[in-house]
């Protein structure tokens, strides 16, 4: 096994040049090579495969994301959410919740975790603006020692439909009419409530839409 640049590098059965992290070298995340989940990549050359020379492995995770990046780098406007706006902060813990979590994030009171957020509306493209009334979504990611957690939600308990089959069809109803671009980031036509008309279970969402909730102040009211 050799040094180099603070990794300790030894060689694969297939030749592939592997890296690990020294006892004694850094173990700060950003020094690292990961995952979008935040797990350690050794090495990102080479494909994981049955034997020398058999078939490339579908439990490769590693070559998955790297293929998955690399076919999503034409990133096209998100359907919902597309409108946001976004900060680095820290989440930091003032009671230890050890008794009822193992989440490493959850253990030490005073330590800070790294995170970022974005609050966004649902409707509107990704030129539209902050205003009109709309529902409030809003996604934090911590940068964990156990990996990044994701948690994301809207700003109204409840929602318009009972079913996610439905989901497509609410959305096809409140985006812009297709033919004349507009309206943008509002439900102002037919077809919207179109649908509300036609199910009785939007009624509790439709009565928190119609509240202040959905023309916030500022971030800070989300």
């Amino acid at each position: 096994m050799a040094t180099r640049d603070g990794f300790d590098t030894d060689v694969g059965n297939g030749g592939e040049t592997h890296q690990h992290v020294p006892v004694e070298g850094s173990h700060k995340p950003e020094d690292h090579l990961t995952t979008n989940q935040g797990i350690r990549v050794s090495d990102n050359q080479n494909q994981l495969k049955a034997g020398d020379r058999g078939p490339v492995l579908l439990e490769d995770f590693v070559l998955r994301e790297k293929i998955f990046h690399f076919d999503h780098e034409r990133i096209p406007e998100r359907i919902v959410h597309a409108r946001g706006s976004a900060a680095h902060g820290y989440f930091e813990l003032f009671e230890s919740l050890a008794d009822i979590t193992k989440a490493d994030i959850f253990q030490r009171a005073g330590e800070k975790t790294p995170l970022f957020t974005r609050f966004s509306t649902v409707a509107g493209g990704a030129g539209s603006v902050d205003t009109p009334r709309d529902v409030r979504g809003f996604a934090v990611k911590f940068y964990t020692k156990e990996g990044n957690w994701d948690l994301v939600g809207n700003n109204i308990p409840v929602f318009f439909i009972q079913d996610a089959i439905k989901f497509p069809d609410l959305i096809h109803s409140v985006k812009m009419e297709a033919d004349r671009g507009f309206p943008q980031a509002a439900s102002a036509h037919d077809t919207f409530w179109d649908f509300v008309g036609l199910m009785p279970e939007t009624t509790h969402m439709i009565m928190w839409a119609m509240s202040d909730r959905t023309i916030p102040r500022s971030l800070r009211m989300i």
